[in-house]
């Protein structure tokens, strides 16, 4: 009997729906898009209407022939990516690919991974949404067409391998910016002037001047905070008025996409990217005690909207945990912003009675206290507001007016479950009111004075930004949409335009800033703020059916071509002449520049060739360049041409390198103690290199690694990996040890790049014992080493100690 076929993303969501589905579903994995623009080519037609060029992604060719094997055998087929842009994309894909009619195929959205909400989905699909695929279309086109034509104009004019994007050029333009208004703040001094008192009855409490000679209390500098404290020390402090009221405080909304990413930073120090892959799993089901089941809701999402049936649930839990007093007359609601799509949920639990105590058993660390996190604000956001008692006293000494201000918790409410974090505030004063417990205080009572304390102060600079803080800026100004912020800041991050000072604050490096001002100059118009979000409510006109998707593009690239073209003859040349200091340089007296090597930044002399004078540089915490002293003559000649030999710095530390260099390429390791290391002598393998026939040697990398080399280096350059003794599964050549950029070892094809087959894992020369599969693998983590099968199918595993 056919079965029909239902299409996910992912295999964890495959294999928890499988298990509500039943015998008459066939479950697959598209394993993410399948198509996508070609990554080598713009792949936009622009002479015909921006006609995008799709193509099979290179790896995913088996994953489309099983899809279409199946689909031939169905008798419906159900579409279930994601529930947002992006997944609507997908499913269209799928449908264009497996061929036929848009109508013939089912959307299905699952907004959760439950038994009901799977079955209620796929009772009622709906219909693919073409205006949902030509907004995403329309995002991928533009993206395509601000990234792959101003990178090449980038890599012309500053450095290859730098990119652009329509959304992250934006954000990193917001990060210099505010750099530069911290480098450009001048602090402004104030004082303050505060009394210590004492009353009937503890405790002590402080009091701050607001008032002098009926004005409003502002010294700017200690003479006029001297003036008000002469003025007071000797009068009597008499209260003239004590206001008592109740306060409120309510609730945090639900978490959407935007607020799980800044809260899960601020409290759980987690990147958004690494949030993102936290709740994806929480997400798509993990295995329970009810066994495989999706424990929050879907995670890219910018509505608070919450489910009713969710709402009786949560309702109840609150009032058998916590008391009738905590639960609310009626739930509460929560408004989303305007471009937020109601459809969506908020982030919740699935079942608020699944408690972060009753699943901690099945979920790792990290899972654990991200799940804690969604379900505390779940239930306190439906949670009445806390109450507090708050008085307010003014107290008058001769011609100055002290207030004083505390507060005491009545009930506790919503804060008995969860209380907010919030981002450091930057502004021109620093918070100096603080309430605390008052002592009982009556009008014209008179108290006594502890001690007056004038202080100086100087106004702060607006804060870098962290990475919560930069989501919540860019999800304010409306750049960007929920699904995008992780990537952006990876991306800044990994082309080393932003760099994380102390491990918190991200600061622009010099290259961030060079690429900015650059973007700015010649592409005005994409880099702006407003016409960014604009662009975004622009697409969301798309997927409401209000804006053609073409007359988008169309209207977008006509500026744009023309910015390009200017861009390609008058950007600045900063390739070959490096970004100019102030800084002098100390042979020569000439300006030095920043330029960029191999290995990172560096200062050179702008009287290259005639001066060859360097300088590794650092930056203090306000970002000004402090050059470095240069490096010790370390009295050694080169053994190979007699020529001195230098102190360098290179990644992986210092090391000696001959004067003569480019003509001798000669180098010396460093010991700890900085003292030249003897080379070793490259051991000998008996076999002859295939270019030259010159021996073959084993040689060590500078992290640990080791690699097959000719002899006969730097005429013949032959080299490859250590072969490990395992066949590679796909083409049959030898799987070879290999190391990655940061040094990280790897096993891959020795076929590469005509087989890119690799693994982390070492590979074994031992057959599974189990289902015969040809090699295990030596897998190690945290925990401690495991062998196993790399057959997914298999689950044969081992202690390495064994």
């Amino acid at each position: 009997m056919p079965k029909s076929l239902l299409i996910v993303e992912s295999p964890a969501k495959a294999r928890t729906i499988k298990k509500y589905l039943g015998k008459n579903f066939e479950v697959m994995a598209s394993v993410g898009h399948i198509v996508d623009l070609p990554p080598t080519k713009l792949g936009v037609d622009l002479e015909h209407n921006f006609d995008p060029a799709y193509q099979v992604i290179k790896g995913k060719e088996k994953v489309v022939r099983e899809l279409k094997k199946a689909a031939k055998k169905a008798n419906s087929i159900y579409l279930a990516p994601d529930p947002d842009r992006e997944g609507e994309a997908i499913a269209w894909h799928i449908a264009q690919e497996l061929g036929g009619s848009p109508e013939e195929y089912k959307r299905v959205l699952f907004h959760e991974l439950t038994k009901k909400a799977i079955k209620q989905a796929v009772e009622n699909p709906n219909k693919l949404d073409i205006n949902r695929f030509d907004s995403q279309q329309a995002r991928r086109i533009l993206d395509r067409l601000v990234g792959y034509q101003i990178s090449p104009i980038l890599w012309d004019k500053v450095k290859r391998g730098l990119s652009a994007g329509r959304v992250q050029s934006v954000a990193l333009r917001l990060v210099v910016e505010r750099e530069r208004a911290i480098q450009a703040f001048e602090p402004q001094e104030y004082w303050t002037v505060t009394a210590d008192l004492k009353a009937d009855e503890p405790p002590v409490f402080t009091a701050r001047l607001a008032k002098f000679k009926d004005k409003k209390f502002d010294p700017k500098n200690e003479k006029q905070a001297d003036e008000a404290v002469k003025a007071v020390k000797e009068q009597p402090f008499i209260v003239q008025k004590v206001t008592k009221r109740e306060r409120k405080q309510n609730p945090a909304p639900p978490f959407i996409t935007s607020t799980l990413q800044q809260e899960a930073y601020r409290k759980l120090g987690y990147t958004p990217k690494r949030t993102m892959a936290l709740a994806q799993r929480l997400y798509e089901g993990l295995e329970t005690a009810e066994g495989q089941v999706g424990l929050i809701t879907y995670m890219r999402t910018d509505s608070t909207r919450l489910a009713d049936e969710a709402l009786a649930e949560v309702r109840d839990l609150i009032e058998e945990r916590f008391g009738k007093e905590y639960v609310p007359a009626k739930p509460a609601a929560y408004k989303s912003r305007s471009s937020a799509q109601e459809a969506h949920e908020a982030i919740r639990p699935t079942s608020s009675l699944r408690t972060p105590e009753s699943v901690k058993n099945y979920l790792k660390r990290d899972e654990l206290a991200l799940y804690r996190l969604i379900w505390n604000r779940f239930v306190a956001c439906q949670m009445a507001p806390a109450r507090y008692d708050r008085t307010q006293a003014e107290i008058t000494a001769g011609p100055g007016l002290f207030r004083a201000s505390g507060q005491i918790l009545k009930f506790k409410g919503f804060t008995a479950v969860y209380v907010e974090d919030k981002d450091e505030k930057g502004g021109k004063k620093i918070q100096i009111d603080k309430d605390g417990l008052l002592p009982p205080l009556a009008k014209d009572q008179v108290v006594d004075l502890v001690g007056l304390d004038p202080k100086q102060h100087f106004t702060q600079p607006p804060p870098r930004f962290t990475e919560a803080s930069l989501v919540r800026e860019l999800e304010e100004k409306g750049i960007g949409r929920p699904s995008t912020y992780a990537s952006i800041l990876s991306t800044l991050q990994d082309k080393e335009y932003v760099t994380k000072f102390k491990k918190r604050h991200l600061i622009p490096s010099p290259l961030g800033m060079i690429v900015t001002d650059l973007l700015v100059e010649s592409f005005s118009r994409v880099m702006e703020v407003d016409f960014t979000a604009g662009l975004e409510r622009e697409l969301d006109d798309v997927e409401e059916g209000k804006r053609n998707w073409r007359e988008l593009l169309t209207d977008f690239y006509g500026p744009f071509s023309h910015a390009l073209e200017k861009a390609k003859t008058e950007m600045r040349q900063i390739k070959g002449k490096g970004m100019p200091t102030d800084i002098k340089c100390p042979t020569c007296g000439q300006n030095m520049s920043i330029r960029l090597g191999k290995h990172g930044e560096f200062l050179a002399c702008d009287g290259y060739p005639e001066c060859k004078t360097t300088r590794d540089f650092t930056r203090d915490d306000n970002g000004k360049i402090i050059m470095a002293e240069p490096l010790p003559d370390p009295g050694i000649n080169c053994s190979e041409c007699g020529a001195p030999m230098q102190v360098k710095n290179g990644p992986y530390g210092s090391f000696l390198a001959c004067s003569a260099y480019p003509k001798c390429r000669n180098i010396m390791e460093l010991d700890e103690e900085g003292n030249p290391k003897e080379k070793e002598k490259p051991e000998a393998t008996g076999e002859k290199c295939p270019k030259c026939g010159h021996e073959l040697v084993i040689k060590k990398t500078r992290v640990g690694g080791k690699f097959i080399s000719c002899s006969n280096y730097p005429k013949c350059r032959y080299s490859r990996g250590m072969p490990t003794g395992v066949k590679c599964p796909d083409c049959g050549a030898d799987l070879v040890e290999k190391r990655s950029r940061r040094g990280k070892p790897f096993y891959g094809c020795d076929n590469y790049p005509k087989c890119q087959y690799a693994t982390w894992n070492k590979p074994l020369p031992e057959p599974c014992p189990d289902c015969n599969h040809p090699f295990l693998v030596l897998k190690t983590t945290k925990a401690g080493q495991t062998v196993q099968c790399p057959n997914k199918e298999c689950g044969y595993k081992r202690d390495a100690d064994e």
